[in-house]
């Protein structure tokens, strides 16, 4: 089925806006690429100073090629650019890259100018590729729009490829994605696209990403981001690479932020300036890198290797150190070593010299290797259900040698049921890359980046994406009564948590003394005791709590030590009351909050509770809404998971019912994004096994 940009990237004709003869600069480089690279359509040159470039044809304008352009790019001062557009517009041209600069990265004026381009492309329907963009390079098409160096074409030059599996990049930075381009195929991995999105005023991050994932040509896709701004098509297409099971490899840089997020709730305070895009990465499987060659070594291993089927990891070797400095590796990545069964150590013995070893890792030992044990052993590996993937470490420092005859090998990698990774610890020869590559191997030479990419490959064969959220029985229920304030209290977060549906413990606002009796008999000993305003959201910090209360009595004393402790400490607070209510029943500490991201939207976030919740930060964050069965995932991925699951005899605790909570928490986030910028539960204290959950302390923060 046709896309919409497959004209953009696959042009049956460019028109060059700007082009130059002179190569050192970038207009003259624009044209030299393309016809390095072979681009088979049609070339129109425009710059009214020139009758012909390089033998074509030169224009003094596009109106006055009287054929149709399905791309045109362009490269001229900033100022001229919106003319040259609407002339474009004028004659029907489809799709326009501006590698232009000077518009909304310099702000002002230049900023103005960029609102006039996003104003032609809603106008007249044409796709804007930039301002400020480097172009992009469409491999299998031979479309290299780009003057990126990375695309030059020396004479004589036969590139190394080692995969049949392409991989696409779609980048917000051009010379970071024509970077992640170059050092992919000095590996030999082979590239459908690689598109540099600049200032993304019509076509972004979101859109490019949403054409390779339905791309035949496109196995893998790496996106590097700063952030998203077509959020909706980005999120669309996020959802269909999960579906499909093509997996996404993501860098998100400007993680550091130049401030703290002003928040009045620990959920907020917490996350960070990356935890949205953290949470919504995690929800669609995407593969998080922070590295270049760690993001480029994940995505040769993804190219050349199916899934495997768990977790067990045969190292083989041809020197013993190097093995264990490879099963070391992958075994910090939380991946298993197995020792090898009696029966398979006896034939892979068989393989190798007396003082070799065959118990995992497997050193063959250079004479091994030598006669061939290598390539054996691996048949043996690759037939045996023990281990999962295997890991052959060795030196290719040779440049007349490798230790596999391309007739043994070709075949096994071409039917490989499990993944084969091949990392040398000597820096390998482009002879021993171009050899192994017709096996269809790519040589890797940094081991931490292997571990972590046979890590991620795991992770990903294990994702399923969440089904969607529903309402978790939450019924729809007007709230505006509870949001006149943007400030709560918990009595009044509570009150509109308990309007929206969610249960919460029978408690009394004690607004005056004589009013005290009766509270204490409808929640009977032992109670607690809070004090309640809205203008103190930590109650604790002021000494506005009282717990275990026993007696009448104590009671009665603790509502005037209350009222007396919060004046010293806030005497400037409005207060409601003192909150009376039972003393909840022992329990697992859970924090549930949500939170609004500029960008996604709410976020649910659960973790570690209580009032250390701040120092271990034991958080997972998810889009909201999220199902039962989706916030059950998040719970399982915490660090504190085992205290739910029944740590050390302890009873298990009543997952469901919190999972419930989770659910519909993020549900009531979702549906009053516009009222509601922060919910925190914290403490919800869950109790064993069928007992349910108890909310001890809630605030919702109203928008502003």
């Amino acid at each position: 089925m046709p896309h919409p940009l497959d004209s953009f990237f696959a042009p049956a004709s460019i028109a060059l806006i700007g082009a130059s003869r002179d190569q050192e600069k970038i207009p003259g480089r624009l044209l030299s690429m393309l016809r390095k690279n072979d681009y088979p359509g049609k070339l129109y040159p425009i710059n009214p100073n020139y009758a012909d470039i390089e033998g074509l044809k030169c224009y003094k304008s596009i109106a006055e090629i009287g054929a149709p352009v399905d791309l045109a790019i362009i490269i001229i001062p900033a100022r001229v650019v919106i003319g040259a557009l609407e002339e474009c517009a004028a004659v029907g041209v489809r799709n326009a890259v501006i590698i232009s600069s000077g518009f909304a990265e310099e702000g002002g004026d230049s900023a103005a100018m960029q609102d006039q381009i996003v104003a032609i492309a809603k106008r007249t329907g044409m796709r804007i590729s930039g301002p400020n963009a480097e172009g992009f390079l469409s491999e299998v098409q031979k479309v290299a729009a780009t003057f990126s160096p990375t695309v030059d074409v020396k004479p004589g030059h036969v590139p190394l490829v080692a995969t049949k599996r392409r991989i696409a990049i779609v980048a917000q930075s051009g010379g970071i994605g024509f970077a992640i381009k170059h050092r992919a195929k000095a590996l030999g991995v082979a590239i459908s696209y690689c598109v540099s999105a600049g200032n993304e005023s019509d076509l972004g991050a979101g859109e490019f990403l949403d054409y390779m994932v339905q791309d035949a040509s496109t196995d893998v896709i790496l996106l590097f981001i700063e952030g998203i701004r077509d959020v909706d098509k980005f999120l669309a297409a996020a959802r269909r690479a999960a579906d499909s099971g093509k997996p996404v490899i993501v860098t998100k840089v400007g993680r550091s932020g130049a401030g703290e997020r002003a928040a009045a709730s620990h959920t907020a305070s917490m996350a960070g300036w990356s935890a949205a895009y953290d949470a919504v990465f995690a929800k669609y499987g995407f593969i998080v890198s922070n590295d270049l060659d760690e993001a480029v070594t994940i995505a040769a291993v993804l190219t050349t290797n199916p899934l495997p089927k768990g977790d067990r990891v045969a190292v083989l070797t041809v020197s013993g150190g190097a093995g264990i400095w490879g099963a070391d590796t992958v075994s910090m990545q939380g991946l298993k070593v197995p020792e090898l069964s009696g029966g398979l150590q006896t034939n892979i013995k068989k393989l190798m010299p007396s003082y070799g070893a065959a118990g995992n890792p497997i050193d063959v030992t250079a004479q091994g290797a030598g006669s061939g044990g290598l390539q054996k052993s691996i048949d043996l590996l690759i037939a045996s259900s023990e281990v999962d993937a295997i890991l052959v470490v060795l030196s290719l420092s040779s440049e007349v040698r490798v230790p596999f005859k391309e007739a043994e090998l070709k075949p096994v990698i071409a039917a490989q049921s499990k993944p084969i990774v091949f990392y040398s610890y000597t820096l390998p020869s482009a002879f021993a890359r171009t050899e192994l590559a017709k096996s269809g191997v790519v040589v890797l030479s940094g081991l931490t980046h292997v571990g972590v990419a046979m890590r991620r490959l795991v992770d990903y064969a294990k994702f399923k994406l969440a089904p969607p959220a529903g309402d978790a029985g939450l019924p729809v229920r007007d709230l505006a009564a509870h949001l006149g304030s943007a400030k709560l209290s918990e009595w009044d977060s509570k009150s509109l948590l308990r309007a929206a549906g969610i249960a919460l413990p029978d408690e009394t606002l004690v607004a005056n003394r004589d009013e005290l009796d009766a509270a204490i008999a409808r929640s009977g000993f032992p109670l607690v005791m809070k004090i309640q305003s809205r203008d103190i959201p930590h109650k604790s910090e002021v000494g506005g709590v009282r717990v275990n209360i026993a007696a009448k009595g104590e009671a009665f004393t603790a509502y005037r030590a209350l009222l007396e402790d919060v004046a010293r400490h806030r005497p400037e607070a409005d207060i409601q009351g003192v909150l009376v209510g039972p003393m909840a029943k022992k329990g697992v500490e859970i924090i549930v909050g949500t939170m609004t991201d500029a960008t996604f939207g709410p976020m649910i976030m659960v973790g570690l509770g209580g009032i250390t919740t701040e120092l271990f930060r034991d958080v997972i964050y998810r889009p909201a809404p999220v199902s039962a069965a989706e916030a059950s995932a998040m719970l399982m991925e915490l660090k504190a998971a085992p205290l739910l699951n029944g740590f050390r005899g302890a009873a298990k605790a009543d997952v469901t019912a919190l999972s419930g909570l989770i659910a519909q928490v993020s549900v009531l986030a979702a549906r009053h994004g516009q009222d509601i910028a922060e919910i925190e539960l914290n403490p919800v204290l869950v109790h064993a096994e069928g007992q349910g959950v108890t909310i001890v302390d809630a605030l919702v923060v109203g928008k502003k």
